[in-house]
């Protein structure tokens, strides 16, 4: 069964690098998601007064991955202590967050984030909210890391090797 869930982790590149490479992820796209504006541009978002977060649309078999599992994959790759920043990017626009689609997903996520929080002394920052709007971003942004090898991603390659051995 297909299902659909929109995480946030700075800078939307690397994120989907990574979930793209997990068994059972059917499909990634950059966009942004939850600001105040309509139809944003890269540009727009990254004055930072849009509200949007960069995020990545994960359209994923639940036969193959659960969804329990894809967000430890998700926390492995970001710092869920930090509000607004993971690695070197720093703003409103990198803040961290998932945003569900399917009310059903609340608890497990609510729960999944307490379970988190058990491992750190610091408070866990990730949003969890509905998703109340998302926009594709601009095509040169989608599969860039693919598009462009060796360009800038906070997520370190052995991560990504990680994710390419499941």
């Amino acid at each position: 069964m297909k299902s659909e869930i929109y995480l946030a982790g700075g800078c939307f590149w690397g994120v989907e690098k990574y979930l793209g490479l997990l068994g059972g992820v059917i499909e990634t796209e950059v966009g942004y998601a939850n600001g105040h504006t309509q139809s944003p541009t890269y540009e727009d978002v990254c004055k930072g007064d849009t509200g949007f977060t960069e995020a990545v649309r994960v359209v994923y078999d639940t036969d193959v991955i659960s969804f329990d599992n894809l967000l430890s994959h998700f926390y492995n790759i970001i710092d869920p202590t930090t509000k607004n920043r993971q690695g070197a990017d720093i703003g409103d626009q990198y803040r961290s967050g998932i945003y569900y689609t399917n009310a059903n997903e609340t608890d497990a996520i609510a729960t999944s984030l307490a379970n988190l929080q058990k491992s750190y002394e610091k408070p866990i920052a990730v949003e969890n909210l509905p998703l109340k709007n998302y926009y594709k971003a601009e095509e040169y942004h989608q599969k860039y890391l693919e598009k462009n090898p060796g360009g800038y991603c906070h997520i370190p390659e052995h991560k990504h090797e990680e994710a390419r051995k499941g």
